[in-house]
């Protein structure tokens, strides 16, 4: 049976030794992003051999159902978990001295599980490394606090602060906006220092109580791992000050959605050079086959980027969210945004995604998109002066669209492999018709007596 190399299980060890770790927290992504595992007590826990969970983890859906057909290798099977001694980090808000690491799945002849997300984006870097390059990707995470409400039939409210009132409008970019929830800001930041998060900006957005977090650029999985960790931390932080850390791409009417937008540059693995940008500073045609490549297979890979029936809420026009995939120099309206730099910090940014993905499928769609595009040299259209809300649509305007759209796309199917693909979307189309027995309130005050 597959097993974890022996200096990497001194390694992992060591360091459970050193902090003197009583219990841990065996972590591994699921298809939403959410944190599936077990907690095992240190004497336990062998990082040698790992621990065994159940395949099917990875075909729920978000409400922990599943589709109605069995997609795992063996029916209801097991997997091997083998821990990545990167990802090992104290838990701070844990009572007792309490280790989380995030591990490999695994099949017991030692093959990767082709439906692990981790595995998915593994996949899609190993892409860029064959052609001799490494992408490097940039986070930016929106989300809200707001008031702790148990009752799902009453819309959401922004919370209290500080001054004991809640927001007065939107306070874009405000500085003492941030300030009335300085307590939970300060516990953040220490806990995503103890776990080797590296927030770069924290800034308010345009929403009520709606705040951003950029994450330092660099390696994707690491990046990934980052995003999925943060997001399980600031959701503690908030609880511990009875609020709510939301996610929803959409959670209040009236108000903007949060977005997951990535900053995506490559860089050649040997010399560490910038391959969008030539020796004297302009733009070389991979950098235009990317945004190529974007604007051909997003549409196609949308499930990705808009995973939830919520998720299209997000996607409307003048809502500072993308309707289409335009794109432009310095351009906020464009599905596709290319910032101001110099030549070494060229990138593209993707606007697309909504803040509730899966960071490891967002990261790893985005960047199957830019690799196609290079591959097949396909060019963009020309940037766009003006804004891209004035253009036509070009997006699926639902899940089960977009779902429809990822499983006709080869390229896709082909780069991510035909049964993920599959499974990913049984996911979907289960959540979709989950969602679809529900009767809104909307429905019942203008449909009840009205027709």
């Amino acid at each position: 049976m597959v097993q974890t190399p022996d200096d990497t299980t001194r390694q992992i060890q060591q360091w459970l030794d050193d902090h003197r770790i009583t219990e841990i927290e065996c972590l591994i992504p699921d298809m939403a992003g959410q944190a599936r595992g077990k907690v095992v007590p240190r004497h336990k826990y062998d990082p040698r051999v790992g621990l065994r969970l159940p395949e099917a983890v990875l075909t729920m859906t978000v409400t922990g159902d599943y589709p109605e057909k069995d997609f795992t290798s063996v029916a209801d099977g097991d997997m091997v978990l083998l821990p990545d001694a990167s990802t090992l980090r104290p838990v701070p808000w844990a009572k007792e001295p309490t280790a989380q690491i995030i591990h490999h799945c695994r099949r017991f002849d030692g093959s990767e599980m082709p439906l692990s997300p981790r595995n998915v984006l593994r996949r899609i870097i190993g892409l860029y490394e064959a052609e001799g390059w490494k992408p490097v990707v940039a986070p930016e995470m929106e989300f809200y606090l707001v008031q702790v409400e148990p009752d799902e039939d009453i819309p959401l409210k922004p919370p209290v602060g500080r001054t004991r009132r809640t927001e007065a409008g939107m306070q874009s970019f405000s500085l003492d906006s941030i300030n009335e929830y300085d307590d939970i800001f300060d516990v953040m930041y220490d806990w995503c220092e103890a776990q080797g998060i590296q927030l770069d900006t924290l800034i308010h957005e345009m929403g009520t109580a709606q705040m951003e977090i950029n994450l330092d650029h660099g390696d994707p999985l690491d990046l990934a791992d980052q995003a999925f960790l943060f997001k399980r931390t600031i959701r503690e932080v908030a609880i511990r000050h009875q609020m709510y850390a939301t996610f929803m791409a959409k959670p209040m009417q009236g108000q903007p959605g949060s977005a997951m937008h990535m900053h995506h540059s490559v860089v050649d693995r040997v010399t560490g050079h910038n391959i969008f940008s030539q020796a004297d500073g302009e733009p070389t045609p991979a950098f235009f086959h990317f945004i190529g490549g974007l604007q051909a297979f997003l549409p196609a890979a949308t499930a990705f980027f808009a995973p939830y029936v919520n998720s299209y809420r997000r996607l409307s026009r003048y809502t500072s969210a993308p309707i289409n995939l335009s794109w432009g120099y310095d351009n906020r309206t464009c599905g596709l945004r290319v910032p101001h730099s110099g030549p070494q910090a060229r990138r593209v940014e993707n606007r697309l995604a909504g803040v509730d993905v899966n960071p490891y499928l967002a990261v790893a769609a985005s960047l199957a998109c830019g690799y196609l595009g290079m591959k097949q040299g396909i060019k963009p259209s020309e940037p766009l002066v003006g804004s891209a809300y004035e253009q036509p649509h070009q997006l699926p305007r639902h899940l089960d669209m977009a779902v429809e759209k990822l499983m006709a796309c080869e390229p896709l199917v082909e780069v991510f492999g035909e049964h993920f693909i599959e499974t990913y979307s049984a996911i979907k189309e289960a959540e979709y018709s989950e969602y679809f027995d529900v009767v809104s309130p909307w429905e019942r005050r203008f449909l009840l007596l009205n027709v």
